[in-house]
C-alpha cells in the first residue's frame, strides 16, 4: 500500500510541478473589499491546494479524535459488563457450593423452619 500512496504523491506534485511551469500570468486576488494580491495564477492554486488539505487533514483529526471518544466509552462499558459478568458468575458457582452441601445433608438437617401447622392450637385445660 506504501508504494502505491507514494506513487500517487509523486504523480501529483509531478502534475503540480508542470502546471506551475505552464502558468506564470500574473492574477489578481481580492481577499476583502479593497484588498487586493497579485501573484503568478500557478502559486494561488497551490495555496489553495495547500489550505485545502491543510483543512482535510484538520477534519480527519477531529473524526479519529471522535472515533476515539466513542472507543473509550464502548471499551468502559464492556469492561464493566465484564466485571457484572465476572460477579455473576463466582454468585453462580457460590449457589453451587451451597446447593451441594445441602444434598449432602440428611432431609431433616436441610429443613430450617419446621413446619407450622395451619389449625388453631386447642385451649389448655386446668
Amino acid at each position: 500500500m506504501k508504494p502505491i500512496n507514494f506513487l500517487l504523491i509523486f504523480l501529483v506534485c509531478l502534475a503540480l510541478v508542470i502546471f506551475t511551469l505552464q502558468n506564470t500570468q500574473l492574477t489578481t486576488i481580492k481577499l476583502v473589499e479593497g484588498i487586493e494580491l497579485e501573484a503568478p495564477l500557478s502559486v494561488e492554486l497551490v495555496i489553495a491546494t495547500g489550505l485545502g488539505a491543510v483543512l482535510a487533514w484538520i477534519f480527519n483529526l477531529w473524526s479519529r479524535m471522535q472515533h476515539t471518544i466513542e472507543s473509550f466509552g464502548q471499551m468502559r462499558e464492556i469492561h464493566s459488563r465484564n466485571k457484572r459478568i465476572q460477579e455473576l458468575q463466582e454468585d453462580v458457582e457460590r449457589y453451587e457450593e451451597k446447593l451441594k452441601h445441602k444434598a449432602s445433608l440428611p432431609i431433616a438437617e436441610t429443613l430450617s423452619d419446621p413446619i407450622k401447622s395451619t389449625e388453631p392450637e386447642a385451649p389448655k385445660s386446668k
